[in-house]
């Protein structure tokens, strides 16, 4: 074969599949685009372990320290308020590992991540949902790891298997719903360290103005009623009395509460990321 010859063999077979009537692949969908940028956040916990880290030991810490240094004396005995504690600290350590959530983000932004996501042809809002995905299993196994750590410790849930779980369900799903505020926040405040800086602020004082380490009927007054109204002592509540099998009457306003910050966030979340360059 000559060499002039090769480059017409060349074009013919170009022709040849450009010319096939082969209808393009379809457009992934919502939820197909939203699993592959959970798997995306997935993958980046695997090469940065150390987000694991922060969300078990913290809240192991916490279980440990509050346990033996401060159990006994609003309890009487570490194992009695071992039974109060655990479920809020299983809240508490979710949520503290939540602003996560926007630090990711931002730290995307700056790197101009987003911008080629923008560009690809993805259902717009993907890769938000996605990272929340991968949050998720973040929160998941926090909250499996607090929960084996109070059983070695002497937790005995009366509310069995299914309320444990019912607890760790409501954990996760609050966890969720609030990262959707560090999702905006990141959108809003643009870096890291200012989303750090203020989720840690935030976190702090409504966990422990909250009924995670003590009964609001010990605090005074003004304290108590902005207790009683705080969102997080809902949840508490609710994850407490399915673990120690109280049913389900405290249900209630803690999903209120969920939904309330889906219903707010989402929506500005959604519209700030649309409009952002």
């Amino acid at each position: 074969m000559t060499t002039a010859a090769r480059p017409i063999e060349a074009e013919e077979r170009l022709h040849r599949v450009l010319g096939e009537d082969t209808r393009p692949q379809q457009r992934p969908g919502a939820l197909s685009t939203s699993l592959t940028m959970g798997w995306r956040a997935l993958v980046k916990i695997k090469r940065s372990p150390g987000q694991l880290f922060n969300a078990t030991i913290t809240p192991v810490m916490f279980t440990l320290i509050f346990t033996y240094l401060f159990g006994g004396a609003i309890s009487g005995s570490s194992s009695e308020y071992l039974q109060f504690l655990l479920p809020g600290i299983l809240v508490q350590g979710v949520l503290f590992i939540s602003t996560q959530t926007g630090v990711a983000l931002t730290t995307d932004l700056q790197q101009g991540i987003f911008d080629r996501f923008k560009s690809m042809p993805i259902w717009r809002p993907s890769p938000l949902t996605g990272a929340l995905i991968g949050d998720v299993v973040r929160y998941a196994i926090s909250s499996v790891v607090v929960v084996a750590v109070g059983l070695a410790l002497g937790f005995r849930p009366d509310g069995g298997l299914l309320g444990v779980t019912g607890g760790v369900l409501l954990a996760v799903l609050f966890g969720f719903c609030v990262s959707w505020i560090w999702t905006f926040l990141g959108l809003v405040l643009r870096t890291p360290q200012a989303v750090s800086a203020l989720g840690m602020l935030l976190l702090s004082l409504l966990t422990f103005a909250s009924n995670i380490f003590a009964e609001p009927a010990t605090m005074p007054g003004w304290l108590k009623a902005f207790v009683d109204i705080n969102p997080i002592g809902y949840v508490v509540t609710a994850s407490r009395s399915l673990m120690n099998g109280d049913g389900t009457a405290d249900l209630g306003p803690a999903l209120i509460s969920c939904a309330v910050l889906l219903v707010v966030f989402v929506p500005l979340s959604l519209l700030r990321y649309n409009k952002s360059e």
